[in-house]
């Protein structure tokens, strides 16, 4: 057995490898970026070292720096975890070359399936069926475009080095296909380093389904069988589960067969994930399945197919590096139950899911009935700098109902603040008729998207709360206080001759005014309110509390929040209402988070309509667009293509086009 790993990687995933090799008594060492210093996986560890700043291009993404390290440490083997450098043949090759066990496939593997279109046709040449497309070297625009339109729309364009769901656009239509095309190509040389792309004709009813194999240095390759990724927005995996729905034994022979003849095909070791494509549009059908793409890697979803395969994949990737025949053989291997994981992301879907940073000053997650890897903890801090995953949580059951249930409660008990999360967004999959029903494929969530995010709360935690801090706040006041003289707070709306007038206490909702009534009865009008009374709580103009989003303070003292279904309401008294604040309604853009302006795309004076793109902005690996709030015209604009800007500075201000009678 390996003797010590360096882990190329950080966050989550390399908290994962470290609980493991723990087990098995291999050292680690953590490398780990300028921001990560204080992070929860550096200090588990055995060892740490600083490997450069912030930015992954500085640091995580040099592999000159990664082998420094190993060397350093005196590391037997190297572990890349999934992303970053976990699928580069030259880096893999270079670590074999420095004479460390590189923990994946051989860089040939890489090479073979590292390019989406290479890939595609060494799978052609194996005989697994492939997706309709185009694989051709001329780039140009003009070239693309016609063969875009051969294959007839709508079409997909793929960066051919991509992953994660970056690098890929749908396109409806032929008018659009160029703004996507160069979107797209930006995207990949960023992520990637790589421009090029392919096309694919695109399934209207689509399934993603996965298989995992393994492969060993003596010749033998297995599958734990499939998975399915559909639950996705803007292709990024939301929720994955094992097995998939739908799936009958003859097309899981099929589809799990295939995988494990591409793997063989490239002289497959270690832990890798075969991509499958399915037309769901009669249900799954071996067919109507066709390989996609692989991933020579361990996967961020590989918790699901260890809950009902009862394997360790970190365990066998360890076996698998130090020469060791792989642990079972494809009989040996078993499915139980069901499982289901779903990925909690520092994100606000009540803004388009645009990425949330900073200090997580309250962060708990569910304990006992589900497991939870977590890249992040209580008093730490979500940065700009890296993907916006902090968790997984991961529910296994003795059926997909009850996977589907123990996951949708399990997302409803996580409580996380001021960091915004897609917890309650998740739970609301999870827990959707058709999701139960198995109605699943990757539009599933842009279809309900209004559903998925609107924001639920009841009235009884909020009531409860809100009594509470005010009970607290009243009953502060000294009771012997003279009312004749500048009596308490507490007896605000205090009458001599008849019931207290109701209080008005002004609230912020978003920057906002919100006028607040609190009606008192009970009590004598003795200067003392005692114990009998109560509280009956409304919004003025006859809005009910529940239509308010976030509510910042609340009597006194500290905010207060109410944790509800994942989500959570924020409370804060008076002190903040009159603060200068800039919202839509002005005009205003912000910069939603610290990013890089890639590209502008109107001028200072032009007019623009309602959701019409203003400019792009590249943050925590993706690109987001900003939007025109309304028709009018731009007023100012102090963006620029290439500029770096930090959260909540202005970029552009419109004003209201003018609609003048003649």
């Amino acid at each position: 057995m390996i003797s010590s790993v360096l882990i190329a990687n950080r966050g989550e995933i390399a908290r994962r490898i470290i609980r493991t090799a723990r087990e098995l008594g291999v050292r680690t060492i953590a490398v780990y970026s300028e921001a990560d210093a204080h992070a929860p996986f550096v200090m588990e560890a055995d060892m740490a070292i600083l490997i450069g700043p912030a930015p992954a291009r500085e640091s995580y993404l040099v592999p000159e720096k990664i082998l420094a390290a190993a060397r350093q440490s005196g590391a037997e083997a190297i572990h890349p975890g999934y992303g970053f450098l976990s699928e580069n043949a030259d880096f893999a090759q270079a670590v074999i070359d420095a004479g460390l066990v590189w923990i994946g496939p051989p860089p040939s593997a890489i090479r073979a399936m590292g390019l989406k279109d290479a890939a595609k046709k060494v799978m052609i040449a194996a005989g697994v069926p492939t997706t309709p497309g185009y694989l051709g070297d001329d780039q140009s625009l003009e070239r693309l475009s016609q063969e875009a339109g051969k294959i007839g729309f709508p079409v997909l364009i793929k960066a051919v080095a991509g992953g994660g769901g970056k690098g890929m656009r749908k396109v409806e239509r032929a008018e659009d296909f160029a703004a996507m095309l160069a979107s797209c190509q930006r995207e990949a040389a960023a992520s990637f380093g790589d421009d090029r792309v392919l096309l694919e004709k695109y399934v209207t009813r689509p399934r993603h389904i996965e298989v995992q194999v393994f492969g060993d240095s003596h010749g033998n390759v297995v599958h734990l069988f499939e998975r399915d990724c559909s639950l996705q927005r803007r292709h990024q995996k939301v929720i994955e589960e094992a097995p998939a729905p739908g799936m009958d034994d003859a097309t899981r022979a099929a589809v799990c067969d295939a995988a494990v003849k591409a793997a063989q095909a490239v002289g497959y070791v270690g832990a890798g994930t075969v991509e499958f494509i399915a037309d769901a549009s009669e249900g799954l059908r071996a067919d109507r399945i066709w390989f996609m793409e692989m991933n020579t890697r361990l996967q961020v979803e590989h918790p699901v197919t260890e809950m009902v395969t009862g394997q360790d994949l970190v365990e066998w990737q360890l076996l698998v590096a130090s020469g060791e025949p792989l642990p079972l053989s494809q009989d040996e291997i078993t499915l139980d139950g069901w499982a289901m994981e779903a990925r909690l992301y520092a994100e606000n879907p009540a803004t388009g899911f645009l990425p949330s940073t900073g200090p997580l000053t309250h962060f708990r997650l569910p304990e006992g009935d589900v497991r939870v890897d977590s890249a992040v903890e209580e008093g730490g801090e979500v940065t700009p700098f890296y993907d916006p995953m902090i968790a997984k949580l991961i529910a296994h059951g003795v059926d997909r109902e009850d996977a589907a249930a123990r996951l949708a409660q399990a997302c409803r008990l996580v409580e996380v603040y001021p960091v915004k999360t897609n917890a309650a967004f998740l739970a609301k999959c999870a827990s959707h008729p058709d999701f139960i029903d198995g109605a699943i494929d990757t539009g599933f969530i842009e279809a309900r998207l209004d559903q998925l995010t609107a924001r639920d709360f009841s009235d009884a935690p909020t009531l409860a709360a809100i009594g509470q801090r005010l009970e607290a706040f009243m009953e502060a006041d000294t009771p012997k206080a003279d009312v004749w003289n500048g009596g308490p707070s507490r007896l605000l709306g205090f009458r001599m001759n008849g019931p207290r007038a109701a209080m008005h206490l002004p609230m912020s909702v978003d920057g906002k005014t919100v006028p607040l009534r609190v009606a008192l009865a009970g009590g004598a009008p003795s200067g003392s309110l005692g114990d009998d009374w109560s509280w009956d709580i409304t919004v003025e103009d006859g809005r009910p509390l529940d239509d308010v989003d976030v509510l910042p303070a609340a009597f006194g003292g500290d905010p207060l929040y109410v944790f509800e279904g994942g989500d959570v309401r924020e409370f804060d008294f008076a002190s903040k209402v009159g603060a200068a604040h800039v919202s839509v309604s002005d005009g205003v853009v912000l910069s939603p988070m610290p990013g890089k302006i890639v590209s502008v795309a109107v001028e200072a004076g032009q007019a623009v309509t309602k959701g019409q793109t203003l400019l792009t902005l590249e943050a925590m690996k993706m690109e987001h667009a900003l939007a025109a709030p309304f028709d009018g015209v731009v007023a100012e604009l102090s963006a620029t293509a290439g500029g770096q800007v930090s959260e909540g500075v202005v970029l552009a201000r419109l004003e209201p086009a003018l609609d003048i009678a003649s």
